[in-house]
Order: structure tokens, then sequence, then C-alpha cells
């Protein structure tokens, strides 16, 4: 990661605390862009800033900013990118060049986020869901990048499992073949983001954060490249009836096929239009899942920081 260094910014709040040894949860600049409206986008980071320090972690929101990397956001950054909204650029591993590159600002996806934290010196890193392997990937290929980062990059991604507007079992089988363990925060199914349920299981059932500390530390020890993925289930009183998110995903793809939709449009189309479908309940479970999974990030950050010393 020498190579990139050299482009990338982190902010005094972060560099002060990784500096100290303190912990620090990295966060997605893509759910704030291309996943929700403004302003429930920024109120919805800033608030995840608030929960994680309230947790005993430090914050560190990622982006591009001006063709910079950055580990750690001001209020008037987050700001700026929510109301900039889809005009910024939603940024993967294949993108970084180009956008540094042209002086742009970049929203960044889990793999993004991962890279860049890594380069920091981020170990634990919380969002909403992964990416994964689209329904119908054995004819069009799609598959998140996000699968390919959890392979080789050394961060630990917890979410509320893989978006359910893809296929789980698969993503689970790609998982699998490139080594990546995924755990279950107190459960032993994989969480279909929306949902507490997906019948697809996880690798291990694990009970608290300083088991998930643990886990990470033994892999790095070991050498073992990659990350791991912890699936951490949405709060019961804000799951979703899967029969609804099953029917308005399935309402969404057919709207998506006959538009054209494809490629890294896909995601941002489907949640939106799901979240239509379903008279904004969704949107509601999303900022719901992505505190309980900052919350269980700062834990787990800080029972790390404890056991590495």
């Amino acid at each position: 990661m020498k190579e990139l260094n050299q482009y990338l910014d982190v902010a005094p709040e972060v560099k002060k605390a990784l500096e100290e040894g303190r912990p620090v949860v990295a966060l997605e600049s893509t759910i704030i862009s291309h996943g929700m409206p403004y302003p429930q986008n920024v109120e919805t980071a800033l608030e995840v800033e608030r929960l994680v320090r309230e947790s005993g972690a430090v914050p560190a929101t990622i982006a591009v900013i001006g063709g910079r990397l950055r580990a750690g956001l001001s209020k008037e950054e987050i700001d700026h990118l929510g109301k900039k909204g889809h005009g910024v650029a939603k940024v993967s591993r294949r993108d970084l060049a180009v956008v540094c590159a042209r002086g742009m600002d970049g929203a960044t996806t889990v793999t993004t986020t991962m890279i860049i934290a890594h380069m920091a010196g981020i170990e634990v890193f919380a969002t909403g869901g992964v990416g994964g392997v689209h329904r119908g990937a054995e004819t069009t290929m799609d598959v998140s990048a996000d699968l390919e980062e959890l392979a080789q990059t050394p961060v630990m991604v917890i979410c509320a499992g893989a978006k359910s507007i893809l296929d789980l079992g698969l993503t689970l089988e790609y998982l699998e073949t490139r080594g990546v363990p995924v755990l279950g925060y107190q459960t032993q199914e994989l969480p279909a983001f929306y949902t507490r349920h997906s019948g697809f299981a996880v690798d291990y059932e694990v009970d608290s954060p300083e088991e998930l500390a643990r886990v990470f530390h033994t892999k790095r020890e070991m050498g073992l490249s990659g990350g791991v993925l912890v699936g951490n289930p949405i709060p019961e009183e804000y799951s979703m009836d899967k029969a609804v998110i099953d029917q308005a995903i399935d309402q969404a793809l057919a709207e998506a096929d006959e538009q054209g939709i494809h490629g890294k449009e896909c995601t941002p189309f489907l949640l939106a239009k799901v979240a239509e479908l379903t008279g904004g309940d969704s949107l509601d479970s999303n900022i719901r899942l992505v505190f309980n999974n900052v919350v269980l990030g700062a834990k787990t950050a800080v029972a790390l920081r404890a056991l590495e010393g």
C-alpha cells in the first residue's frame, strides 16, 4: 500500500487515536451519497459518528475529496457529499486511480472503504450491507468487488449480511471459495439485511465482541490473508416481513431489467425502488440496522485494542 499512501490524508482526530492505540471504526460514504435521500443521509451519518463515540471508539468516515483519499471527514464534508448525492462518483477499486487523477470527489463502497481503512491502519469497519453475487450471475457474471476485497484486505467488516436483492446462497459459496470466514453475531444464519433470517447458514456463530476480536486477532497472527465478514442481524423490532420485502425486491428487479439498469447503478436503483414500494419502511429499517452495526463495530474495536495492548 506504500504507493497509495502519498494520496492519503488522515484526519487529525483519527490520526491521534491511531498513534495512541485507541479504537477506531471505519465508516463508508456511499451510504451518504447513494444510499439515502438528503437530508436523512447526512443526519444518519452524523448520528452514526455520535454512536461510535458514545460506544468508546473514534469514527473515521471514509471518502475521496478533491482526489485525496480521506480517513475521517468534517461535518461540512459529510454535508457536501449528502447534498451532492448521486453527483458524487461511486468509487470501487477500479475507479480509484481515475478519480484521484482527475481530482474528483468520490463516495467509497465497501471495497474502497476497506482499502483506505487498511492504508490508515484501521482494522474494524461497520456498514449496512455488503455486495455479493447478483441474481442471474451465472449469465451476467455480476459479482461485487466487495467479495474479492474481503479475500485480500485484512479488515473486519460488520454488516447486516448481504443485501437481500442478491443471491445469498451463491454469495456464501463465493466467500467460502475465497477463504473468507463468515461469522454470525449471536445467530447461525446469514442475516438478509432488512430481515433477520435468510435460511442460509454462516460458518460460525460468535457470541460477543470479545470473541469477534479474538478471531480477527488470531487470523492475523497466523499470517492468513484477507478479512472477516460478520453478519449482525437487524434488531427484531425493525425487521421487516420477509414475504413483503421479497415481493418488493422481485418487482424492483423486474423494473430494473425492463429499464436496462445494470452494473454499479443497479443496487442504488433497487434500494430506492424497494423503499418506494414499501412506503419508506425499508429506509427506516436500513437506518436502524446501520446504527446497530456501528455500535457492535465500536465494541469490537474496543475489545481488539484491549487484546492487542
